[in-house]
């Protein structure tokens, strides 16, 4: 594994990170670093991005946002169910605590599994590569599809990753997780064995009984859980129930709405 991609900041963004970690810490909340940093760390591919992305737990957000508030920063819940940020100046922080779909959510095993490194001269903890996989494996928008992390991931650490944890983390998504499992034997036809032969074959007996029973009755659109925008005529027009819903999803109909909203501002998030 490689170290994470700090060398092509300029000094005053890393000056900026510090302080931003030094207030979480000092603050009691733990937190976790993802995003490029995380993945340059499993997969040895850098990128060059300013964004910062920091993984809270969503019961933390009041205590982070009031720690950076003290230190002299502004602090908004940007998407109650998923997303605030820490500015200071032009540089912000982004506190995540789930997935935008709702699925993902930050709890206890993050921490518990969370991967020690030290970035900027700093001790941090990184998030695991299972949940990793699990986040980005639901992103499949038409601007943005993490299908190649996911498969880069597997790549580096399959035989090492805890799949049973996979697996029961992507519940009743495991077609989207098989999915990656398939793709990822054609993309890497000499590395197929680096994801366990159980795994393939636990999946694919699912496949193989599911396809056995009849259709559902009622219609139910999972692609909501993926794609914020692409099935919206599928819902919002054509009678599908929305998988992100409660009770089957996470997300109340405020939250869709105003998670739906955001396209118009930012698209890719």
């Amino acid at each position: 594994m490689s170290a994470a991609p700090d060398t092509i900041l300029d000094e005053s963004t890393i000056r900026f990170y510090r302080h931003a970690l030094r207030i979480l810490n000092d603050g009691g909340v733990p937190a976790l670093v993802g995003g490029a940093y995380a993945f340059a760390r499993y997969t040895g591919i850098e990128r060059h991005t300013k964004d910062f992305d920091i993984f809270i737990r969503r019961g933390d957000f009041d205590n982070a946002a009031r720690a950076f508030r003290k230190a002299g920063y502004e602090a908004e819940l940007t998407f109650p169910h998923w997303l605030g940020k820490a500015f200071h100046g032009e540089d912000f922080v982004d506190l995540i605590f789930s997935a935008g779909n709702g699925v993902a959510a930050i709890d206890g095993t993050w921490l518990e599994s969370a991967v020690p490194e030290k970035m900027f001269g700093v001790d941090v903890q990184l998030i695991p590569a299972e949940e990793m996989i699990w986040s980005k494996g639901l992103i499949m928008e038409r601007e943005r599809f993490d299908g190649a992390d996911v498969l880069h991931v597997m790549r580096a650490l399959g035989p090492d990753l805890n799949w049973r944890r996979l697996i029961d983390r992507y519940d009743l998504h495991w077609r989207a997780l098989f999915a990656h499992v398939v793709m990822f034997g054609y993309v890497y036809p000499s590395d197929r064995s680096r994801i366990p032969a159980w795994v393939v074959g636990e999946l694919n007996g699912r496949l193989t009984r599911e396809t056995a029973q009849p259709d559902l009755a009622e219609k139910i659109c999972f692609g909501t859980i993926i794609s914020r925008q692409q099935y919206l005529k599928d819902v919002d027009e054509w009678g599908y129930r929305d998988a992100r819903l409660q009770p089957l999803g996470n997300l109340s109909a405020d939250e869709i709405a105003h998670w739906t909203a955001g396209i118009a501002q930012d698209g890719s998030k």
